[in-house]
């Protein structure tokens, strides 16, 4: 016998005066609860109410009872709570600041789906997980690069070298964002600009995306970036063919099971998040 259901269904027919109404308050039939406080009353020992006239009162035995069964209630409720409340306990997760708003909710309530629940930041904390820049051949997301701009996109980096006609010309620039200024993807990208003869000058590390996004969209300057970016940046992106870079990312640290959630589960959430279309 559940002792906490008949103990429900005890004190809710005592509080009513009704088996028919106590029933009710418990989305049970009448039948259900009669049995459930006749099943209690054995396994106690003794009749808890009276049933010998219209109104179920208490008997002696029963009011004595009856505090403990509520106190037996309440533990079981507090119980669940915390229950629900370890459950929904948040795992912290940072992430780039690349990644838009509108992907982070729809990353969220995905993991929802799935019993996680993130709390999402941009300030990496020693007490949780993070999305961290790895090389793209070991990354578990790997989003492409390309060149954007406001005009046409450039198909090769080899297209922005200075015209011999303008010597001392500097060309267009290609604009390299924070998230980039990493050596897998930035000195890649300067040993393409040397071998196509681009010269130093060319090739920007921007102190942030709104810098480096500025310059693109103001002029005939080019922003390495995600074709997710170039679309929320309104410029025109193509992928460079004689520029084969991207970024690679993973998740580290946490409790190996949300690791996985995110790396299997949540992949595409995650992926949308980081630029990956």
């Amino acid at each position: 016998m559940d002792l906490v259901v008949a103990s429900r269904a005890f004190v809710a027919v005592a509080r009513h005066g009704s088996f028919t109404v106590g029933a009710a308050a418990l989305h049970i039939p009448q039948s259900v609860a009669s049995r459930r406080v006749s099943a209690l009353e054995e396994h106690l020992g003794g009749a808890l109410l009276d049933r010998s006239s219209r109104t179920v009162t208490l008997t002696p035995f029963g009011a004595g009872l009856l505090p403990a069964a509520q106190r037996l209630i309440r533990l079981a409720d507090t119980l669940e709570l915390d229950a629900e409340r370890a459950r929904r306990r948040p795992f912290r997760l940072t992430v780039p600041a690349i990644c838009p708003p509108a992907a982070l909710a729809r990353l969220v309530a995905a993991a929802r789906t799935h019993g996680l629940h993130l709390e999402l930041s941009t300030v990496e904390r020693a007490d949780g997980a993070a999305l961290i820049a790895v090389p793209p051949d070991v990354g578990v997301w790997v989003v492409p690069l390309g060149l954007a701009a406001v005009a046409e996109p450039v198909t090769h980096v080899e297209n922005l070298r200075p015209a011999k006609a303008d010597p001392g010309g500097t060309g267009r620039r290609l604009w390299i964002q924070p998230e980039d200024d990493v050596p897998h993807v930035r000195d890649r990208v300067i040993r393409a600009g040397a071998a196509t003869g681009l010269r130093p000058a060319q090739i920007v590390p921007a102190g942030s995306l709104v810098e480096a996004a500025a310059e693109a969209l103001s002029g005939d300057d080019l922003l390495l970036c995600s074709a997710a970016q170039a679309a929320d940046l309104g410029l025109r992106w193509a992928p460079a063919a004689d520029l084969d870079t991207a970024r690679g990312y993973d998740v580290t640290a946490g409790p190996r099971a949300e690791l996985t959630a995110l790396r299997t589960l949540l992949h595409v959430p995650v992926g949308h998040c980081l630029g990956i279309s």
